[in-house]
């Protein structure tokens, strides 16, 4: 089983995450957040996919998010236009992301991804 891993290689998550993806001998195929951003219809599944709130898959501590000021702007947005804002920026997509076929895991949990990977 091979899944995708959505980062960003000046994230030291990331390089965490990869670490540990290699340590653990899981095959993965690596995805760069920056230079091939998700698309709408990618996002969409994978917020569905994940039954996580939607919330969970912005980076709320990047420079982006904070620049326009969405703290207090995601609470009026719809799902479509929160969706339609993740795929405008890969930085404003929080990572690592982990797309397996059964599986999507946001961020680097170690313990989660130790239970699910």
């Amino acid at each position: 089983m091979s899944v995708l891993f959505v980062q960003y290689p000046a994230c030291s998550t990331c390089k965490k995450a990869k670490k540990w993806l290699t340590e653990k001998d899981v095959k993965f195929i690596e995805r760069d957040i920056k230079m091939e951003r998700p698309t709408k219809e990618e996002l969409d599944l994978w917020i569905t996919k994940s039954g996580l709130d939607i919330k969970k898959f912005f980076n709320t501590s990047g420079l982006v998010y904070r620049s326009l000021g969405l703290k207090d702007k995601l609470k009026d947005m719809s799902r479509e236009e929160k969706i339609q804002l993740l795929a405008s920026d890969g930085m404003l997509v929080k990572r690592p992301l982990i797309i397996g076929e059964d599986v999507v895991l946001v961020g680097f949990k170690e313990a989660e991804w130790e239970e699910k990977l």
